[in-house]
This record gives C-alpha cells, sequence and structure tokens, in this order.
C-alpha cells in the first residue's frame, strides 16, 4: 500500500456513517409522525365499536352508558325510552350486526365516526374527546367520493389540523 492509497479513507467512512445516522433520525421522525396521525383518534373508534358491540349483543342498557347515562340516572334530554326508539330492536337501526364504524373525521375536541350499514344507511356520531362520551354528530361530515383532487386536499388538510366546523354555505 502507497502513502497515498489510504488517504480520505476514514473521512469517506465518518462521512458515511453522519449520512446514515442522519437517515436513520429522519425515518425515525417519519414514522413518528406517521404512527401519530394513525392512532390520535384510536380511543374514540374503540368506543364506537364497544357501542356496537353491546348493540350487537343486545345490551341495551351498557350502550346506553356509552351515552354518559345510565338505566337508573337517565339524561334530561335523551332519556332511555328515547335511546331504545333510536337504537332498540324495534328500530330501523336494528340491524346492528351489519353495522360498522367507517372513517370519521377528526376534530380538535373529539372525532365525528361514521357508522354505516350493509344497505348503506349511515349514522354520524361525535365522541367527545375529554369524556368519552357518544352522540350524534353536531353537524353532518361529507363522506360521498371528492370530486376532484382540490376538495380531496382539502378534506385531507381539515383532518390534519383538526377543523371540522361545517363547511360554510354558498349563498347564490
Amino acid at each position: 500500500m502507497s502513502y497515498l492509497e489510504g488517504y480520505g479513507v476514514g473521512q469517506a467512512r465518518q462521512e458515511r456513517l453522519v449520512a446514515i445516522i442522519f437517515a436513520s433520525l429522519i425515518a425515525v421522525i417519519l414514522a413518528g409522525v406517521v404512527f401519530y396521525f394513525w392512532q390520535r383518534d384510536r380511543t374514540e373508534t374503540q368506543k364506537v365499536s364497544a357501542f356496537l358491540d353491546a348493540l350487537r349483543i343486545g345490551d341495551h342498557k351498557a350502550a346506553y352508558t356509552f351515552w354518559g347515562c345510565s338505566y337508573e340516572q337517565p339524561c334530561r334530554d335523551y332519556p332511555y325510552s328515547r335511546f331504545l326508539e333510536d337504537w332498540g330492536t324495534s328500530t330501523a337501526r336494528l340491524d346492528a350486526v351489519s353495522a360498522r364504524s367507517d372513517g370519521g373525521q377528526h376534530c380538535k375536541a373529539g372525532r365525528i365516526e361514521v357508522v354505516r350499514y350493509s344497505d348503506q344507511r349511515e349514522v354520524q356520531l361525535w365522541v367527545e374527546r375529554k369524556t368519552q362520551v357518544i352522540g350524534y354528530a353536531p353537524w353532518p361530515i361529507d363522506t360521498g367520493a371528492p370530486k376532484d383532487f382540490a376538495t380531496r386536499l382539502r378534506r385531507i388538510m381539515r383532518d390534519l389540523v383538526g377543523d371540522c366546523a361545517p363547511t360554510p354555505m354558498k349563498v347564490p
């Protein structure tokens, strides 16, 4: 080995090591961000799934507790009899077996979760983040397929920042 053959080998090795460490750090940060956005509404979606499970097995009293009420202490504005009208065995929402959670929209204070039935009917539920109480969505969200790329991008950006305020009405 001559005098200049090894010149710069150590520096090249060090630069390669720095590049590998930097790329690994970027990959870990990117994986963390993806994991955060994937898991941030997990408790809310699990709450809706547990509510649907209670309806599937016919335990309406347990399902009613997901709304922050109980059979013994019913809610003033949503009594148990009204809950049974909405979710009991003699309603249009009888088919709890086919009901599935089908996405929704992230909001700063909670999540609007879409429950879809086999015949494509849907109910939009609100899960309050602080209390984990389920209720009906305060306003509907658009669940149809986006008509163009701009609409799709607008939905993605609103979901990322947690802006789920109703879209303003267009005045003719």
